[in-house]
């Protein structure tokens, strides 16, 4: 399992995936419907998490019916980004990690871990 959470093959975003979408749209002052349009995101779910992000202050909205992203909005989105490539970095450890595991038993096991990794291919494509 992936702890990075930017991967594109999935078929549902995170709460945190889209309230970025939404503030990544709101750089610039617009209106609701092209945050949910850019957000990709049914009214309905639009409208709560519009009201949750002014209600913590991470979007501020006129009288002109416009939203636009606050400082604290801005501090998110550098926050998410951190995190995003401190999971990443921690995926390419694990990586690395399950590598060492493979070349270490290689090293002291030799044909006998081979053949049962070989073993547990075979079975896990029937």
């Amino acid at each position: 399992m992936s702890l990075y959470k930017g991967r594109k093959d999935k078929k549902y975003r995170y709460s945190l995936e889209i309230v970025k979408d939404m503030l990544l749209t709101a750089t610039v002052k617009v209106r609701k419907t092209r945050i949910m349009y850019q957000a990709n995101l049914s009214y309905r779910l639009m409208e709560k998490y519009l009201n949750s992000l002014i209600d913590s202050g991470l979007l501020e909205y006129d009288e002109g019916s416009f939203y636009l992203i606050t400082s604290k909005g801005k501090d998110f989105l550098q926050m998410y980004d951190d995190y995003l490539e401190r999971c990443k970095r921690v995926d390419e450890e694990i990586s690395g990690a399950q590598k060492d595991v493979l070349l270490l038993e290689d090293m002291c096991l030799g044909s006998e871990v081979n053949s049962k990794r070989m073993s547990n291919r075979k079975n896990t494509f029937f």
